[in-house]
C-alpha cells in the first residue's frame, strides 16, 4: 500500500468514527463534498492544508494520515508524548465535545489574554456550563497546558503535511521559516498563545517541564533539518546545533517584536533578516543564487 492509499484508507475510517454522514464531514473540514469524494477515491490527493484540517477537526495527527502512527520518522522532529495527544480513531465521537471546548479555549486565550478568559466565558462561547468545562478541564491552567500541546499539534501537522514532499533541506528550511510566521490569522493566535505561555513559565516553574517538551521539538525540527543540508552537502559544516540555538533564537525575537508593534517590524522584515541570516550563516555559497 502506498502513501496515498494509506491516507484513503486512514481518512475514511475516521468518517465512519464520526458522527453524522459523509456531507456533514465535508462540511466540518471545509471541503466541498465532490472534492471530498474524488480524494477518497483516488482522483485527486488531499492538499496539505486538507490534511490539517482532517487531522484538527478528527483528533488525529496528520503523521498518523500518512504514515499510520503518530511516532513514524518523518521530515519533522516528533512531540514527546507528553507534549501531545495520541491519535485514537475509536474514540473520536466521546472526543468532539472536549474538541470544541479546547478549540474554543484557545482561541479566546489568543484574543483576550490568558487572564482575561474566565471558564464561564469559554462555556458562554460553546453555548454549555461551565460544570461541562471543568468536567473536561478540571483547572484554568489545565486549559492553558492543552492551548500548548493544541500549539504543538498545529504546529507539527503543518510542517508534516507541508514538508514531507520536500526533499532539498534548504528548501525545507525556507518553508519551515515561512510556516513559522506571525501573519494574520491562525499562526498570528498561536503566536498570540506561546507569548502567554512563555510568560506563565517565567513566573510558574512548574510549568516548564511540558513547555521545554513542546518547544524541544520545535528546535530538533530545526536541527534535523540543518543535519539534512549538511549531509546533503548544502549547508556549511558548522556545528548544527550552534546553528538552531542562533536561528530559533531570531526567530522568537523578530516574532516578538513583530507581535508587540516594534516601529518598523512587520512579517516582510521578519522574512526578510531570516532568509539574510540563513544564506549567509548557514548556505554554502556555491549553493546560493547568483
Amino acid at each position: 500500500m502506498d502513501e496515498t492509499d494509506g491516507v484513503r484508507k486512514r481518512v475514511r475510517e475516521l468518517i465512519r468514527a464520526m458522527p453524522g454522514a459523509q456531507r456533514e464531514f465535508a462540511g466540518a473540514i471545509g471541503l466541498d463534498e465532490t472534492k471530498l469524494s474524488k480524494a477518497l477515491s483516488g482522483t485527486r490527493r488531499f492538499s496539505p492544508h486538507e490534511l490539517v484540517r482532517v487531522a484538527e477537526y478528527c483528533g488525529v495527527t496528520v503523521n498518523w494520515l500518512l504514515n499510520g502512527s503518530d511516532d513514524a520518522v518523518t521530515v519533522t522532529a516528533v512531540p514527546r508524548p507528553a507534549a501531545r495527544p495520541v491519535s485514537s480513531p475509536e474514540e473520536l465521537s466521546h472526543s468532539e465535545p472536549r474538541r470544541r471546548i479546547l478549540e474554543t479555549a484557545w482561541q479566546l486565550i489568543a484574543e483576550r489574554g490568558y487572564h482575561r478568559v474566565r471558564i464561564a466565558d469559554i462555556a458562554k462561547a460553546c453555548g454549555t456550563s461551565s460544570a461541562t468545562i471543568h468536567y473536561h478541564f478540571p483547572t484554568k491552567t489545565k486549559v492553558l497546558n492543552e492551548a500548548l500541546r493544541r500549539n504543538v499539534k498545529l504546529a507539527f501537522d503543518r510542517q508534516v503535511a507541508e514538508l514531507h514532499t520536500i526533499s532539498g533541506a534548504h528548501e525545507r528550511l525556507l518553508r519551515l521559516v515561512e510556516l513559522q510566521l506571525p501573519t494574520d490569522g491562525l499562526l498570528r493566535a498561536e503566536w498570540s498563545v506561546w507569548l502567554q505561555v512563555w510568560n506563565e513559565v517565567a513566573l510558574n516553574p512548574k510549568l516548564r517541564s511540558l513547555y521545554w517538551d513542546s518547544y524541544d521539538r520545535w528546535y530538533q525540527t530545526i536541527a534535523m533539518t540543518i543535519r539534512t543540508g549538511q549531509d546533503q552537502g548544502v549547508f556549511r559544516g558548522v556545528d548544527a546545533d550552534q546553528l538552531t540555538a542562533q536561528l530559533t533564537a531570531l526567530i522568537d525575537g523578530l516574532g516578538i517584536q513583530v507581535l508587540t508593534g516594534r516601529p518598523g517590524s512587520s512579517v516582510p522584515e521578519m522574512r526578510r533578516h531570516l532568509n539574510e541570516f540563513i544564506d549567509h550563516t548557514i548556505v554554502k555559497e556555491h549553493d546560493l543564487e547568483p
